[in-house]
C-alpha cells in the first residue's frame, strides 16, 4: 500500500502550543512511573465547582435542555452576563452585543482571525498567554512584543504602547491580572493609554479580563468596558473558568462592538455551533448563585501568595515581586546561572517540581519562570524545600 503524502497548509508551522499542557503530560508520565510530583505548573484552580453549580446542570440536563442553543448563547445567560456587569462594573452592555463561547481562547482566536492577514500588525503582551503570540503568526500577520518588566511590576508602559503603533497596527491586546506574571494594571496608566488612542481611531483593542476577580491587597480591577471612548472597539474576553473553577466546562463570554457582532457570531456557527446547553444553565447559577465559594477561593489564593512569594524569596539565585492578582508567581531566576529552560527541566526531572519556564510565554519570559500557586500551602512550601535541596 503507497504511503499517505498530504500537503497542508504553510500556516500550520506558524502555529505554537501552550507549554503548560506539554508540562503536565510530562509530569503525568513521571508520576505514572512512580515519582511524586508537585505540580505548580498548571493555571488551574485546585478548588472544586462550587455544589449549586453542579446541581444547576445537572437541572437541566433533568429538564430536557439537550439541543442545540442559538449560537450567541441563550438569552438568559447573555442577560445575567450583562446584570454581573452592570452590578459589579457599573456599566451597561446590551446583552445582544455578547457572545458566549465553549471558554477564553475562542474570542482570543476569532479577534485575532478577525484583524490578522499578512501586512498587518498586532501588538501583545509579552511575557503573556503564548496563545496571542501563536495564532496571531497563524494569521499571518506580525506579532509586535508590549514589553513587560519586573521594574514595572509587569504593568505596560502606556508611552511604550503608543510607540509601537503604526499605520499597519490592527490590535491590541491587554490582560490584566496578567498570565503568567501576576501583574495588574494601575488604572493611571490605563487612562493615559485609553487617552491616547484617540489618536488612533483604526486600532482595536481585546482585553482579556479572565482573573478580574482574583485581585489582592484592596486592588481595584480596571475594566476597559467603562471608557466610553473605545466601546465602539474594544472586545472583551471573560468566563467562568478560574472564578468558579469551571476550567473543564469550557463556558466563556466575549463583549463585541455593535458591527462586529453578526461576524463573530457567524464565526462561531462555522466553527462550533454553540455552546453545549447545560453547562450554560450552570453558567447563571454561578453568576447569579452565592458568591461565598469565590470569596473563599480568593482568600486561599492570597495567603498562598504571601507564602510562595517568601519561600521563593529564600531560594538562592530567585528574586520574587508580590503579584497584584490572578495565581502566578514569576520570579527572577538569573542568580541561578540558568537558563529558563534549563531550571524548567532541572525541577522536574530531579525535584519532581512542574513549573513553566518564563520562554513559553515570550521572549521576555528569559531569565524568568512561573509558579502556579493555585495548589496547597503545605505543596507550596514541600516544594520550595525541593527546590533548595537541588539547587
Amino acid at each position: 500500500m503507497a504511503q499517505a503524502d498530504l500537503h497542508t497548509v504553510a500556516a500550520l508551522e506558524r502555529l505554537g502550543t501552550e507549554t503548560a499542557f506539554e508540562v503536565l503530560a510530562r509530569a503525568k508520565k513521571l508520576e505514572d512511573e512512580g515519582r511524586d510530583i508537585i505540580n505548580l505548573g498548571i493555571g488551574q484552580p485546585d478548588f472544586t465547582t462550587p455544589e449549586n453549580i453542579v446541581e444547576a446542570a445537572i437541572k437541566a440536563l433533568k429538564d430536557g435542555h439537550h439541543g442545540y442553543t442559538p449560537a450567541n448563547g441563550i438569552l438568559p445567560l447573555r442577560e445575567a452576563v450583562a446584570e454581573d456587569i452592570a452590578n459589579r462594573r457599573e456599566v451597561t452592555v446590551d446583552p445582544d452585543h455578547i457572545v458566549i463561547m465553549p471558554g477564553g481562547k475562542v474570542t482570543m482566536f476569532f479577534a485575532i482571525l478577525m484583524f490578522g492577514e499578512p501586512g498587518a500588525e498586532i501588538i501583545y503582551p509579552n511575557p503573556g498567554f503564548p496563545i496571542y503570540e501563536s495564532v496571531i503568526n497563524f494569521s499571518g500577520a506580525k506579532a509586535v512584543p508590549m514589553p513587560l518588566l519586573e521594574e514595572n511590576d509587569f504593568a505596560f508602559s502606556a508611552d511604550t504602547v503608543l510607540g509601537l503603533i503604526t499605520p499597519k497596527t490592527r490590535l491590541i491586546i491587554l490582560n490584566s491580572p496578567s498570565n503568567p506574571t501576576g501583574g495588574a494594571f494601575p488604572m493611571a496608566e490605563v487612562d493615559k493609554l485609553v487617552a491616547g488612542l484617540e489618536a488612533h481611531p483604526h486600532v482595536a483593542v481585546m482585553s482579556d479580563e479572565i482573573y478580574d476577580r482574583i485581585l489582592y491587597d484592596g486592588r481595584e480591577h480596571v475594566c476597559f468596558l467603562k471608557y466610553e471612548s473605545l466601546r465602539d472597539r474594544l472586545i472583551l474576553l471573560n468566563g467562568w473558568s478560574k472564578t468558579y473553577a469551571m476550567t473543564g466546562w469550557r463556558l466563556g463570554y466575549s463583549v463585541w462592538p455593535e458591527k462586529l457582532v453578526e461576524p463573530v457570531t457567524r464565526l462561531a456557527i462555522n466553527c462550533h455551533s454553540c455552546v453545549n446547553a447545560a453547562t450554560q444553565f450552570a453558567g447563571i447559577e454561578a453568576l447569579k448563585g452565592p458568591q461565598d465559594r469565590v470569596d473563599e477561593m480568593v482568600a486561599a489564593f492570597t495567603n498562598r501568595r504571601q507564602v510562595i512569594q517568601q519561600e521563593l524569596n529564600q531560594i538562592p539565585g530567585f528574586r520574587c515581586i508580590e503579584p497584584g492578582g490572578a495565581f502566578y508567581a514569576f520570579p527572577n531566576i538569573e542568580g541561578t546561572g540558568l537558563s529558563a529552560q534549563e531550571l524548567q527541566n532541572k525541577l522536574l526531572n530531579e525535584a519532581g517540581i512542574a513549573t513553566i519556564s518564563g520562554t513559553s510565554f515570550g521572549s521576555y519570559g528569559e531569565g524568568y519562570i512561573r509558579f502556579s500557586y493555585a495548589n496547597s500551602e503545605e505543596n507550596i512550601r514541600a516544594a520550595a524545600k525541593r527546590i533548595k535541596d537541588v539547587l
